[in-house]
C-alpha cells in the first residue's frame, strides 16, 4: 500500500487501498454486533466542544461559534468522546459505546493521525477487568474477520487471539530497568523525582533539570519499555495494568493500593491499542486532577483548556462504572498487515507539507 496518501482520490491509489478499507467495513459490522449482542446501545456524541480534553500533552484544533448577533465563544474539537460519554452515564445510560471521530493536533506518523477514529465503551456497576476481557475479545473478533491470527508491525509481532498476558507497569519497570517504580520512587504515593532521576541515568536515560517525575517516567516507558513489548516469538497481547494514580487522571485509586490506579494499556505488536480506566466520579478530585494537568501544560507549552463544569457536575450523579478507548484505525492496520494509519482511513487528511503531490 502506498504511504502518500494526500492523492487517496486518484484511481489507482484507491484501488491499492480498497481492500483494506473494506476489511476496516466488516470488523466495524462484527465489532458493532458483539456489542449489541450483549446489550449496548451505540450511542453518537457532538465533535464541537467547549472544552477537548485536558491532558497536558494533547492538543486540541480551535474554533469558534459565532450566534446571529455575531458574538463569538471558543470551541474546540474533542480529543476523546469521553467527557460526553460520562454525561450519558449521569443521565442513566448502563452500557454504551461509539465510533467517534476525534482529532489531535500536532499529532503525525505511521501510528497517527490529526483525525482518527476511536472506539470508546462504558459499562455500569461492573469492575474495570472486565474490560479486559472485552479488548481481548476485540482482537478475536478482528483476527477471525480478516482471517490473519498472526500479526507483526515492523520488527515485532504476536499472535491476536492468544489470552493477553496481564502484568504491571511496576514489574515491566523491574524487567525492563531493573527500576522498582513504586517501591522506591513513590515511597507512601508520593513522586520522588530525585530517586527516579537517578534511576534513569543508572541506565544511559536523559535527565534534565526542568524533569519533572512524569516527564522522566514517560522517558522510560517510551525509550525503554515499550520499545521491548512484542518482541518475543509468538509473543501474546498484553495488557499493562496499575499505573500510578497520577499518571492516570481519570482514573479511580486501587483500593488494593491507593499508589496505582485502575488504568490499564493493552498493547500488541508494541503498539498501543487501548487505554482503560475503573472511572474516577469523584468530582472535587477530578476538578484538582485537570486543574493540575492544565497547569503542566501551561508550563511546557504556554497554553491551557478550559474545564467543562457540565462534566465535573454530570460527575456527581454518574454511577460507579469502567470505560475503554481504543485506536480503532490502529486495529484495522494491525488486522490487515499494513503499515500505517492513515492506509486504513477512507479519506485521510492530507499532509499540509505535500499536498498536491
Amino acid at each position: 500500500m502506498p504511504s502518500n496518501t494526500n492523492r487517496f482520490w486518484h484511481p489507482e491509489h484507491h484501488a491499492d487501498r480498497r481492500d483494506g478499507l473494506l476489511l476496516r467495513g466488516r470488523i466495524k459490522t462484527a465489532i458493532r454486533r458483539w456489542f449489541e449482542d450483549r446489550g449496548f446501545i451505540e450511542v453518537e456524541t457532538a465533535c464541537l466542544q467547549m472544552s477537548p480534553g485536558n491532558e497536558a500533552h494533547l492538543h486540541a484544533f480551535r474554533t469558534e461559534w459565532r450566534d446571529e448577533a455575531s458574538a463569538r465563544q471558543p470551541f474546540y474539537l474533542h480529543t476523546s468522546p469521553e467527557f460526553a460519554c460520562k454525561k450519558l452515564l449521569a443521565a442513566g445510560e448502563k452500557r454504551i459505546f461509539t465510533f467517534a471521530p476525534v482529532f489531535r493536533n500536532g499529532e503525525r506518523s505511521p501510528l497517527h493521525s490529526p483525525e482518527f477514529t476511536m472506539l470508546e465503551w462504558y459499562r455500569v456497576g461492573e469492575p474495570y477487568t472486565t474490560l479486559m476481557d472485552d479488548c481481548a475479545a476485540l482482537l478475536c473478533v478482528a483476527a477471525e474477520v480478516s482471517g490473519r491470527f498472526m500479526w507483526s508491525f515492523r520488527d515485532r509481532s504476536c499472535t491476536a487471539t492468544r489470552r493477553p498476558e496481564r502484568v504491571s507497569i511496576n514489574e515491566l519497570f523491574i524487567r525492563y530497568t531493573d527500576i522498582r517504580l513504586i517501591e522506591d520512587t513513590l515511597p507512601g504515593g508520593t513522586a520522588d523525582r530525585d530517586a527516579l532521576a537517578r534511576e534513569a541515568r543508572r541506565i544511559g536515560v536523559r535527565v534534565a533539570d526542568d524533569d519533572t517525575w512524569s516527564d522522566l517516567f514517560s522517558r522510560i516507558l517510551v525509550e525503554r519499555i515499550e520499545p521491548a513489548l512484542g518482541t518475543e516469538p509468538d509473543a501474546a497481547p498484553i495488557i499493562v495494568d496499575a499505573y500510578p494514580t497520577h499518571e492516570a487522571a481519570l482514573a479511580r485509586p486501587s483500593p488494593a493500593d491507593p499508589r496505582v490506579a485502575e488504568r490499564f494499556e493493552l498493547y500488541a505488536c508494541g503498539v498501543e491499542l487501548a487505554n482503560a480506566f475503573g472511572e474516577l466520579v469523584d468530582a472535587d478530585e477530578q476538578r484538582r486532577r485537570l486543574e493540575s494537568e492544565m497547569d503542566e501544560k501551561e508550563r511546557i507549552y504556554g497554553e491551557r483548556y478550559p474545564i467543562d463544569e457540565d462534566f465535573l457536575a454530570a460527575l456527581t450523579m454518574m454511577p460507579p462504572a469502567s470505560g475503554c478507548a481504543m485506536g480503532f484505525d490502529r486495529l484495522v492496520m494491525l488486522a490487515a498487515g499494513a503499515s500505517r494509519v492513515d492506509q486504513m482511513i477512507w479519506t485521510p487528511v492530507a499532509d499540509p507539507g505535500t499536498r498536491g503531490t
